[in-house]
């Protein structure tokens, strides 16, 4: 399964602060059916993700019904500095 959308990025400022980019919720949707297939635990769903030519393997979060694509500082930066409040377009392929 892959999909592509649009998203800004944002700050969750708890105790091991990260920042994130939220599923929108028809992906969202396509994602549960698949995580009953992939989910490794927690509801984690592999995935490889990509933003402009930056691609890398994670897992979506799960997060009030939905999912979010974690945004290491690493990569943020690598994807030319990407931070709080940008638009991203972010690809992601579901690991089987």
């Amino acid at each position: 399964m892959e999909l592509e959308f649009s998203g800004e990025i944002w700050h969750w400022r708890g105790p091991a602060p990260w920042f994130f980019v939220s599923v929108p919720e028809d992906g969202c949707r396509e994602l549960a059916a698949a995580s009953a297939v992939v989910s490794y635990g927690w509801g984690m769903v592999p995935v490889t993700a990509a933003i402009g030519d930056v691609t890398w393997s994670t897992s979506l979060w799960p997060k009030d019904g939905g999912y979010i694509v974690p945004l290491k500082a690493d990569i943020r930066k690598r994807a030319g500095g990407v931070d709080e409040g940008d638009t991203v377009t972010v690809r992601l392929a579901v690991d089987v």
